[in-house]
């Protein structure tokens, strides 16, 4: 499914060199390298400008409390996303409310936000999954209309863009993660809070750092959210080839896309506007679990995002804030959830290797 390996090799020596520099400096949290790494990302996301934190749920966290959401707030959000979407909003003593999906994008269906917008509605959580930014003109346009904070999570889609602009400066705050499986992946876990709007950065910048500011004067309850210097170090070495590697997986989603027309699967759709970065390339069968099985027997690897819609997972179904929800409220977000599997898509990834992936699913389907 991913070989991270071999993207490491091939960086082996810089890498080891800038985490020496780090180790002779001893400056260990913070400091030059992560200053550094959010400068690089800076140029990327104008006007946007960046913090690098602990890692992507707690960039969610640290958003959501620089927008003062807490008890008694409701946040819009998908319900088909990585759990740390809503886990966030609950940690902050919110209510998450669910919006359904688009089915071809994966993505919140904007037609439906407004008719989940309550008194106690807050923010707008959009996610921007597998790598495509979703419909924000309309998402903002109800933002706007009920003043309404809109929170990007951009876990998976930096590098992405809409209409010319970067994900991470299409709403008021957004969220990148790190983790090591992403298209741009840490040695361990970091994430990053962006915005443009400097009054909201330094909070978060605050907030990062104990709520501290100056030493030992502490303006908020904030928490140990900076980022390790060793990572800030690695990810700007691995940040100069991002848009190389984004590019890799373009190529590789766009022969996937050639090789599997007419298979009995469903590609991805890119929605209007959108430049995708396809941190997943998910396809959709009505057979999903036997084709998953499938594959494995071939030695091909794929998995499963999201088997669970987040209103259907144990500790939000019968949750007090979060919930009232059951099966058959979100049905897109339930289809897919049945249906959705992620192929191999890592920039390394091999044209033959890709022929392989396609024949096997042709042959599983019956199309070869």
């Amino acid at each position: 499914m991913l070989d991270l390996k071999a993207q490491y090799q091939s960086l082996r020596d810089e890498i080891r060199q800038a985490i020496d520099g780090v180790l002779d400096s001893q400056m260990c949290i913070l400091g030059p390298a992560v200053r550094g790494f959010e400068e690089q990302i800076d140029e990327m996301i104008p006007p946007a400008r960046t913090l690098g934190v602990s890692n992507g749920t707690d960039a969610l966290l640290i958003a959501l409390m620089a927008l003062e959401v807490g008890p008694g707030d409701e946040v819009i959000l998908p319900p088909f996303t990585f759990f740390a979407t809503a886990a966030a909003v609950l940690r902050v003593g919110a209510k998450p409310v669910f919006v359904d999906i688009e089915e071809q994008t994966f993505n919140i269906d904007p037609d439906l936000i407004e008719q989940a917008v309550t008194p106690a509605t807050k923010a707008i959580m959009p996610v921007h999954l597998f790598g495509q930014c979703a419909a924000m003109t309309p998402i903002n346009a109800v933002a706007r209309a009920h003043s309404l904070h809109v929170v990007e999570d951009a876990a998976q889609a930096l590098g992405a863009k809409q209409n010319g602009t970067a994900a991470c400066a299409l709403g008021d705050i957004a969220c990148v993660s790190f983790y090591p499986t992403k298209n741009l992946g840490a040695a361990g876990e970091a994430g990053l809070v962006a915005t443009a709007n400097p009054d909201l950065l330094e909070r978060c910048r605050i907030l990062r750092n104990q709520g501290m500011e100056p030493r030992y004067e502490h303006h908020y309850v904030g928490g140990n959210f900076r980022m390790d210097a060793i990572q800030g170090a690695v990810l700007g070495v691995k940040g100069r080839h991002l848009a190389e590697w984004n590019a890799k997986r373009a190529e590789h989603a766009s022969l996937y896309d050639r090789l599997l027309g007419g298979a009995s699967v469903t590609t991805p759709s890119t929605g209007e506007g959108n430049t995708h970065v396809y941190h997943q390339y998910t396809i959709r069968s009505a057979r999903r679990d036997e084709l998953k099985s499938f594959l494995a027997d071939r030695g091909v690897g794929s998995d499963i995002h999201y088997p669970i819609p987040l209103h259907l997972q144990p500790c939000l179904r019968d949750h007090g804030d979060g919930a009232g929800n059951g099966a058959g409220d979100f049905p897109v977000a339930e289809q897919a959830a049945a249906e959705v599997l992620s192929l191999p898509i890592y920039p390394e990834l091999t044209r033959e290797k890709i022929e392989y992936v396609a024949d096997s699913i042709r042959r599983f389907s019956g199309d070869a």
